[in-house]
């Protein structure tokens, strides 16, 4: 019932655009800033974060925006981030969730780690279809979020002067439960699922391992058709 509660939270327009709006973000967000960026008042944003607090879609804390502290630093806002729980519904009932361990604990156990890998890169190249390699950073970002892994680009912006590099870190694991379990094999496939995705062009796929994300990041090879750095 809980799971249903969450998902049905989000049938408003209103409570769904800033749930998406606080994801997209990946830190936490005042009620102001949220309010602004989907363009409705502070009370009815606070009223629709408040109640996806309640049903455990984000985390709510409270803490100063200024940065400031002491005396004359105002009173902490109230913030939100998103939740790290996963909410999944299915009538009726099923759970891939226990499959999906149990043949990973398999694989694991039996060492078919390679064996996994290829069938995974040959899953991307298949998903992918007569498609060319991705062109750039951007286009491989609308292939991630059309699968869940909120893409994030980083680098090369005005804020850094266009000195480091794009690179593009992925919010969510669309695997997360299982890769908990067994990080090197899931994380393996999960590189090798993109490689076959993205393809084998200007743009690069490489592991890179961070606590609360995917484990795999892209950015731009420098040169058409090169290879990619193959970590498993």
């Amino acid at each position: 019932m809980e799971d249903i509660e969450a998902i049905a939270a989000l049938q408003d327009s209103v409570r769904r655009r800033l749930y998406e709006y606080v994801v997209d973000q990946g830190r936490e967000v005042g009620r102001n800033e949220a309010a602004q960026a989907v363009g409705v008042a502070r009370t009815l944003a606070a009223h629709h974060l408040d109640k996806l607090a309640e049903v455990g879609l984000l985390n709510s804390g409270s803490r100063r925006l200024t940065g400031r502290s002491g005396p004359g630093a105002g009173r902490p806002a109230k913030v939100y981030s998103p939740a790290r729980a996963e909410r999944s519904v299915s009538l009726p009932a099923r759970d891939y969730r226990t499959v999906a361990s149990l043949l990973a604990e398999a694989a694991e156990e039996a060492g078919l780690d390679s064996q996994l890998f290829a069938t995974a890169r040959r899953r991307g190249e298949t998903d992918r279809g007569s498609v060319t390699p991705c062109g750039d950073l951007e286009e491989a970002m609308g292939v991630l979020a059309a699968r869940g892994y909120a893409p994030h680009l980083e680098g090369g912006g005005e804020e850094d002067g266009g000195v480091a590099p794009r690179v593009v870190r992925m919010r969510n694991c669309p695997f997360h439960t299982v890769a908990e379990r067994f990080p090197p094999l899931v994380c393996g496939m999960n590189l090798a699922l993109l490689e076959g995705l993205i393809g084998d062009g200007p743009v690069a796929v490489r592991m890179e391992a961070r606590p609360g994300g995917c484990c795999v990041v892209l950015e731009d090879s420098g040169t058409e058709g090169s290879s990619k750095n193959n970590s498993h």
